[in-house]
Parts: C-alpha cells; sequence; structure tokens
C-alpha cells in the first residue's frame, strides 16, 4: 500500500508518518520509484503501537524509540522487552534523600524479600512505592503501612491477571501493545473497581443497614 493509504486505515496523517519514520520509530517504506514507497501491515502494527505508547501511555518519543528498539531485538526476552514498554509508565518522584524515605526504602525492600519477588528494591517502582509510603507517614498515617501486605496479595492477583491476558498476544508488537494499554487502562479501571468496593464496604461498615443490625444485636431497635 502507499502511504495515503497507511494513513487512511491508521488514522495517523501522512505528515506524522514521514516524521516516525525520521525519528526512527517506524521503518521506511520498501521504495517501488524514486519517489514512491510500499508500505505493509507491519508498518499497520508499528504505528497502532506507536500510537498506543503516545496516546495511552503518554511515552516520549525518547522513550518509545527504546521501546520499539526492545520489540526489534530478537536477543532481547519477552520479560525485558515488557519491562522497556511498562517502566516509563511508572511515575517518577523528585524527592530528597531523608530519615523518612530511607526507612520507607527498607520497607519496600523487606516487602520485596519476604514475598519472593524477582524484583529490584532500587527499581523507579520500589522507589515510587517508597515516596508513598513516607507521604502517609508525613501527613500522620504512617500506620497505613499496615495493611501492605493485603495491596501486596491484590496486586499479585492483578499482575497474574495482566499476564494471563497478555499471554494471548503472540506477536512481540501486539504483546507489547496490550501490556502498555493494560496497564494504563487497567490501572483506571482498578481504581474505579477500588471505589465501588470501598462503597460497598463502607455502607455495610458505616452505613445505616450497618448501624441498624449493630442496634437490633444489642436490644437497641428503633
Amino acid at each position: 500500500m502507499r502511504i495515503g493509504e497507511l494513513s487512511r486505515r491508521t488514522g495517523v496523517s501522512v505528515p506524522t508518518i514521514k516524521f516516525y519514520v525520521r525519528e526512527g520509530l517506524l521503518p521506511a517504506g520498501e521504495l517501488t520509484s524514486p519517489n514512491q514507497a510500499s508500505y505493509g501491515e507491519a508498518h499497520v502494527q508499528r504505528l497502532r503501537l506507536i500510537r498506543a505508547l503516545l496516546d495511552v501511555g503518554g511515552l516520549s518519543v525518547a522513550a518509545i524509540r527504546c521501546v520499539v528498539a526492545a520489540v526489534d531485538d530478537p536477543e532481547r526476552s519477552v520479560h525485558k522487552v515488557l519491562g522497556a514498554a511498562t517502566g516509563p509508565l511508572v511515575p517518577r518522584y523528585d524527592r530528597e534523600p531523608g530519615e523518612g524515605v530511607e526507612e520507607a526504602r527498607k520497607t519496600v525492600a523487606g516487602l520485596i524479600e519476604a514475598r519472593g519477588w524477582h524484583a529490584d528494591a532500587s527499581s523507579p517502582a520500589a522507589e515510587a512505592l517508597a515516596v508513598a509510603l513516607t507521604a502517609l507517614d508525613e501527613v500522620g498515617h504512617g500506620r497505613f503501612a499496615e495493611v501492605l501486605d493485603a495491596y501486596a496479595d491484590a496486586a499479585e492477583g492483578v499482575a497474574r491477571a495482566d499476564l494471563d491476558y497478555v499471554a494471548h498476544h503472540v506477536a512481540r508488537e501486539e504483546l507489547v501493545e496490550s501490556a502498555v494499554v493494560g496497564t494504563v487502562l487497567g490501572d483506571a479501571m482498578f481504581s474505579a473497581l477500588r471505589r465501588l468496593a470501598q462503597t460497598d464496604a463502607s455502607q455495610r461498615a458505616f452505613g445505616r443497614a450497618a448501624q441498624g443490625r449493630g442496634a437490633g444485636e444489642s436490644g437497641g431497635a428503633e
């Protein structure tokens, strides 16, 4: 197909496609004449991946270049390809070293070790968790760390569901796209589910129905 058809099929403008080629994100088409190039299904899939990384993942062009390089490297394991794709999605915090954050880092390292996770305690994800724990402590809710294991249990279940979904995609580009989209939109989905579950738990624990049951059990029914 020519670049115009590629643009129509993917919804990406011709100037943008040419920009992606110049930036090394998209392979150049096969020249069929001095002024014409032919593009195939691989270009369609790559453009979809780029748009997923850019629009859904919010990655920079430089970060996307690293991801597509990992996808195109046959020596890179699937595990490392997924790491390259999802690593940039972890928030980075500019936090000054201090006693609080150092203690939180020890807590995170202990959690990783205790659960036997194959994860680096100095990774951006571990640092993001340490910063969150530090912030909780600073606002007077350091005891929230008591539910860290419960959160970790939930995270393990969600992670297994993520990877089960990703495993349905055999092609490396489809696998990366599903991992990024699933991580970003999965976070939004999990956040919404958490709010729904909190509403239910709050009603059961503190709502009128729960209060009525408590009063009935104590003989103080209205």
